[in-house]
């Protein structure tokens, strides 16, 4: 798939460009190493998904990184692959090798960076200057990353921007490096970044604060081209934005167009969580267990009557299964009606009431749900 410029900006409607840097930033989570062989299915998976571009490593770290790299380039998935690489002919070289169609050049630009690598901004400038002109030989798309970007002041980062499209640069990554941005300052920065014309901004958010994937959606909001986001938001410390929450959220919003598959997304994520060994925490937006589980009472009756009452979307729309009826605590007797219609049994309201109490004296002293065993064991002794 050629990468342009065209391309990149979506079709008419202005649908946001989704990269998705699992392979990459995803893989730089502490302890989490994928297989050739998990990265290759991951990258399958993706490309399935409708995802817009694979950022898929970084090939200079290893020769099995660029090798395992290479043979994902080979099989011509129908999504565009960028590899990443460091401000060095070196890195840059790695990712030609390795066979992708386009490559993300970072660059240290906070004051902070630049002062822990000892150099001047007129540094990067002479830098990008050479290297991307340099890959722009060899290179279908080259973009280049603002690294620490939310911390480096607007004047600066709109002459990094300036000197980027000098270079020929056909897109410029805003990094919050450190997670630190929150919509309002983005709404804000786009507001002064964004040019008339001239290369793509795509922001790469980060999940310090937790507003990784709030930010990803300002972001698009406040006219960014593209962002870049994460399987379960897998990546660096706190993450990066999560896949599967913006693409949610930006389907329900009714504004904005994407080609992903929502109903993939489960999946994907679970296929994600077993290569990474990082477990999906239940109450994980969009593919958590217990994000579609309920047990409050006044919310089990109205989901009841109206599935959507309590739930922002159906399951469904995630590949997810069926929301589930938890009993508890906070259960209701319409949750115990409807647990024991299910198994032919009608309770009666005053029957049920009067289980709800030993159901709740019970889940009290066990300080969780009730399984079906123990719900069915109260009921059995309420009958004798």
């Amino acid at each position: 798939m050629p990468i342009t410029p065209a391309h990149h900006a979506g079709n008419p409607s202005g649908r946001p460009w989704i990269i998705d840097t699992t392979l990459r930033d995803g893989e730089q989570a502490p302890g989490v190493v994928f297989s050739a062989a998990e990265k290759k299915h991951i990258a399958m998976l993706l490309a399935e998904c409708g995802v817009d571009e694979l950022e898929i490593g970084y090939p200079a770290i290893s020769p099995e990184e660029e090798s395992t790299i290479r043979s994902i380039a080979s099989l011509h998935l129908p999504v565009a692959l960028t590899g990443w690489a460091r401000a060095k002919w070196e890195d840059i070289e790695a990712v030609l090798r390795s066979g992708t169609e386009g490559i993300h050049i970072s660059f240290p630009l906070s004051p902070l960076y630049l002062k822990l690598m000892g150099k001047e901004y007129s540094w990067v400038q002479d830098q990008m200057m050479e290297l991307v002109g340099r890959a722009k030989r060899y290179f279908r798309l080259v973009s280049v990353g603002a690294q620490d970007a939310t911390r480096t002041g607007t004047d600066s980062l709109r002459q990094f921007i300036a000197d980027a499209a000098s270079c020929g640069a056909e897109r410029i990554r805003i990094a919050d490096t450190v997670g630190i941005a929150t919509p309002p300052m983005l709404t804000e920065l786009f507001r002064e970044l964004l040019p008339t014309g001239g290369p793509f901004l795509e922001f790469h958010a980060h999940n310090d604060l937790g507003m990784a994937t709030a930010n990803a959606f300002t972001a698009i909001a406040a006219g960014c081209d593209a962002v870049s986001v994460s399987v379960t938001g897998l990546g660096e410390r706190a993450g990066n934005a999560a896949l599967e929450e913006l693409a949610i959220a930006l389907t329900l919003s009714g504004v904005y167009e994407t080609l992903i598959d929502t109903t993939a997304l489960t999946n994907l994520s679970l296929a994600v969580s077993k290569a990474s060994g990082r477990s999906i925490q239940p109450q994980k937006a969009v593919v958590g267990d217990a994000a579609f589980q309920h047990e409050s009472g006044i919310h089990c009756a109205a989901l009841l009557k109206d599935p959507l009452s309590y739930q922002p979307f159906l399951p469904a729309l995630a590949g997810g299964a069926d929301h589930a009826l938890i009993i508890g605590k906070h259960s209701g007797s319409a949750s115990l009606q409807d647990y024991f219609s299910k198994k032919g049994i009608e309770l009666r309201r005053p029957e049920a009431m009067k289980l709800l109490m030993e159901v709740r004296i019970k889940a009290g002293e066990k300080k969780r749900a009730l399984t079906p065993g123990e719900l069915e064991t109260l009921y059995s002794h309420l009958q004798s």
